[in-house]
């Protein structure tokens, strides 16, 4: 440490720290900055006090003025309910066509649904619902497990490959991953199903494909390749594919068998909820 001193080129005095021949300025703190800094200190000894602060091991304390966000967030839900009580009541006991059938419920059902599909579905299916690929598309008329209301309400409450022991379940085979056809086999098959779909295709693949089809496929496809919403068996011969339509993609289909899964809404939505959510996907998707 040297002795304190005015410094030539800035005018200001020094510490008396010096490293290196580097001398430390003592310029202070601007007023006005210490003064906010000590507004803040106080604002946060005050909020210590009022307000829900420090952590305990069991506990924490609660401040003098008792505030809680989650009692706060518990009484606006309550009151939620007190309001929507009355329609959802009529939404509880209301069977699907009667929702529909009563546009004020409708509306209602509308209003819910659209709500409850922003926080849990758009996710996957996107929040206008136009899905994805792996994901569907709940907006055009093609339903793997049908589109009436009555059906979209069911796959909704079961799932899809879900944990409930009613959810909708269809398996792909792995053709190519468990080795049940060769790689030959599954370029024809890909040639077969461009041409279901109404596309150019090999004739030869085609021909050579035509016995492979019918032995592996026609049993959930059909042999026109309409598909079996019974089965959740997509129909090859439309321009909707879910897991894309090029023919590398349809490979890939055929090789790992690729099913999504769609969890059971059952055990974590309420029966009426459910309800809102059918009627709300069914109003926004095709003519079923």
């Amino acid at each position: 440490m040297t002795e304190r001193e005015t410094d030539e080129i800035s005018g200001v005095e020094t510490t008396g720290h010096e490293w290196d021949g580097i001398r430390e300025l003592d310029n202070p703190l601007p007023r006005w900055w210490l003064w906010v800094f000590y507004i803040c200190i106080a604002v946060a000894i005050g909020y210590w006090v009022l307000f829900p602060a420090w952590p305990g091991l069991t506990s924490y304390t609660t401040g003098i003025l008792g505030q809680s966000d989650r009692a706060s967030v518990a009484q606006d839900l309550k009151g939620l309910q007190t309001l929507r009580g009355a329609e959802a009541a009529k939404l509880k006991t209301a069977s699907l066509a009667e929702i529909e059938a009563n546009p004020q419920l409708q509306a209602y059902a509308l209003a819910v649904g659209q709500s409850v599909f922003g926080d849990n579905c758009a996710t996957c299916h996107g929040t206008g619902g136009t899905g994805g690929k792996g994901y569907p598309n709940l907006r055009d008329d093609v339903w793997l497990w049908g589109g009436t209301l009555d059906d979209i309400h069911h796959t909704l409450n079961v799932g899809v490959r879900s944990e409930n022991p009613e959810t909708r379940f269809s398996q792909m085979p792995a053709f190519g991953k468990d080795q049940l056809l060769t790689a030959a086999e599954i370029s024809d098959l890909t040639e077969y199903v461009v041409a279901l779909s109404g596309r150019k295709a090999n004739p030869n693949a085609v021909a050579r494909a035509t016995p492979v089809y019918a032995a592996q496929c026609v049993a959930c496809h059909g042999a026109e390749g309409k598909g079996d919403p019974l089965q959740g068996a997509p129909n090859l011969t439309d321009a909707d594919w879910l897991y894309g339509s090029t023919r590398a993609d349809i490979t890939g289909q055929i090789v790992n068998g690729r099913g999504g899964v769609m969890p059971t809404w059952q055990a974590r939505l309420s029966p009426e909820t459910i309800k809102a959510l059918a009627v709300y996907i069914h109003a926004n998707a095709g003519g079923q």
